[in-house]
């Protein structure tokens, strides 16, 4: 019989986020984990298997509490305000970010993704749910009137995508309001319709 694990799992899985986030994949080691989790090397292969393992599962951990907790809160507002708020969010979070780490998924797809497959496949399908987030908005927003319909709603899904990706990268060296909020502002803008007061 499997003896029960004798350590909290999320809050090992909050650890490992930290750590792999601020150091990126590479330069993350076991003993740096090992360190940060408080575990013992056996522990932690038994538990999480390899570090390639273990960055998938700290990854898949920081999508949960971070983009799906946001884009469910979001999910519930109108159209027009769930965009705007969800990139509000991601702009306020940006610039609290003492230590400019920036976006973990965007330093996956900078970092790890560009040479294994499977990372690519992950960072890929977050970010095909973010567009899809984005596209049902514009859908509800142009069927209700309160986006445009001046360009496709795919487009416009795609365009947003864009902007979030580029806010993110720009976060990580240059976190400056007027900056990040000037690059999010027109993209708002352009949703809006011709018939909003």
């Amino acid at each position: 019989m499997a003896r029960p694990r004798e350590f909290d799992e999320e809050a090992v899985l909050d650890a490992a986020v930290q750590c792999f986030w601020s150091r990126g994949y590479e330069a993350t080691s076991i003993r740096d984990l090992i360190e940060k989790t408080g575990l013992t090397g056996a522990s932690l292969y038994n538990a999480f298997g390899d570090k390639r393992a273990f960055y998938q599962r700290a990854l898949d951990h920081y999508v949960k509490g971070s983009i799906g907790e946001r884009i469910r809160r979001c999910e519930a507002m109108a159209p027009l305000e769930a965009i705007e708020s969800f990139l509000g969010e991601v702009v306020g979070r940006s610039l609290r970010d003492r230590e400019h780490k920036g976006c973990m998924l965007v330093n996956t797809a900078l970092d790890a993704a560009s040479h294994d497959p499977a990372f690519q496949a992950a960072v890929a399908g977050v970010l095909s749910r973010i567009e899809a987030f984005f596209l049902c908005n514009v859908r509800q927003g142009q069927a209700d009137g309160s986006i445009t319909t001046s360009h496709a709603a795919e487009d416009l899904a795609r365009h947003l995508l864009g902007v979030l990706m580029g806010v993110r990268v720009l976060a990580r060296v240059r976190p400056d309001r007027a900056l990040l909020e000037g690059a999010v502002r027109p993209a708002l803008a352009l949703l809006a319709s011709d018939a909003a007061p």
